[in-house]
């Protein structure tokens, strides 16, 4: 049976809603930069952050981040993320081991040879010495060799051998399932883990959940491990993610962009966010739907009319949420002619169809589905954010 995993104030898990986190990139010696990171990921809706421990003076700086996070109200729950040296960083530091809410380890670089064992058992001990939450973290491009070779051998001596990728899929479950038995033996809960298989191509990580979440009890974190840059990530991530979700398949993502120059790290959080609210799973923050436009509305007015609404949303949505009851779920519908207009509409709480070619200089408004305003004029844009104020006025309970 599955249970739910409670890491800080964070649940996830059956019944809860799906939990989004992200990683700094910085240098987590250098406090300040860490901090700041950290601060703008959570300040951006991240609910987890997780950010490398790697080094000594890493681990000495994990209580420190955290007093200062204290210090600015920013509690969001913070991951160690461990290889190759975590047992020893973890016993050699115990304000380290203890500040930190969960632990991120990689079974393939966790220890090699002999040493794997002993070392995976010291961190799980000392996640159960200070109730600690543990993910296990399969990665496509680090699994354990000893699986793989094995896997390998066998699979040479098959009639009719397997692909190299369908090998690769079997290590990278058997990896995870075999470290996740070895953590409760060892006396970990199941309440306390969550594991992962990540990969980098679609098709490999979408088969790999599917068999994790039919076949295992646990508490599953998506996303592809390198999902690239711009466009593409964006694309990759939202085609692994959402067959997934939409299938009740994971409990907690993250969309690993790399991240374009000059590009705010917060970028991975918002498309988590754009995701799950696409998807009707989770909403942040009012959506506005919007015509491509076509030959019917050679005029631009529709696009500034929705750029100009997108922003005023940017600026006032806090302030909503601050005063009004779930006010992230208002939908609005800005459209350019009478084809789709009417029609998107009145899917919308609030809808407006712009005047096309060869169609009356006025804009109908719909409510709920009905019409209740014509607009026309030089002042459409202000008409209409007074008309989405009142809306908000009217149409959901003060806090």
């Amino acid at each position: 049976m599955r249970q739910s995993v409670t890491i800080g104030s964070v649940t996830m898990g059956p019944g809860h809603p799906v939990v989004i986190q992200s990683m700094t990139d910085t240098n987590t010696e250098d406090i300040d930069k860490t901090v700041q990171q950290i601060q703008e990921l959570s300040q951006a809706g991240s609910q987890l952050v997780r950010l490398t421990v790697n080094t000594p003076k890493a681990a000495e700086a994990i209580p420190i981040i955290k007093k200062i996070l204290t210090e600015r109200k920013c509690f969001t729950p913070l991951i160690g993320d461990f290889h190759y040296n975590g047992h020893r960083l973890l016993t050699d530091y115990p304000l380290c081991a203890q500040i930190l809410d969960k632990y991120r380890i990689n079974p393939g670089n966790v220890g090699f040879g002999d040493k794997h064992d002993p070392q995976f058992a010291t961190i799980i001990a000392q996640a159960i010495k200070y109730n600690k939450a543990v993910r296990i973290g399969v990665n496509w491009g680090s699994l354990d060799q000893k699986i793989v070779d094995q896997l390998m051998n066998e699979n040479a001596t098959l009639s009719t051998p397997l692909s190299s990728d369908d090998i690769i899929e079997q290590a990278l479950y058997i990896s995870a399932v075999k470290s996740a038995e070895k953590a409760l033996k060892l006396g970990l809960s199941q309440n306390k883990l969550v594991i992962s298989c990540k990969v980098s191509r679609v098709p490999h990580l979408i088969r790999l959940y599917q068999k994790l979440s039919s076949t295992t009890p646990y508490v599953l974190h998506l996303g592809l491990t390198e999902a690239g840059i711009g466009p593409k990530g964006i694309i990759a991530s939202t085609a692994a993610l959402a067959p997934l979700l939409l299938n009740q398949i994971g409990d907690t993502i993250r969309v690993s962009l790399t991240p374009a120059p000059h590009t705010p790290r917060t970028q991975e959080v918002e498309i988590c966010q754009t995701i799950l609210q696409t998807l009707e799973l989770r909403y942040f923050s009012p959506i506005i739907s919007s015509c491509p436009g076509c030959g019917r509305t050679s005029s631009t007015y529709f696009r500034e009319l929705a750029q100009d609404i997108e922003d005023y949303i940017a600026k006032k949505k806090i302030i909503w949420q601050k005063n009004y009851i779930n006010t992230e779920s208002l939908k609005i519908a800005v459209m350019g002619c009478i084809v789709n207009g009417p029609g998107e509409s009145k899917h919308a709480d609030i809808g407006i169809s712009l005047p096309g070619n060869g169609e009356q200089p006025i804009a109908p408004v719909f409510i709920n589905g009905e019409k209740k305003y014509t607009l026309k004029g030089a002042h459409i844009t202000q008409d209409f954010i007074t008309i989405i104020e009142n809306y908000i006025a009217t149409h959901y309970q003060k806090k």
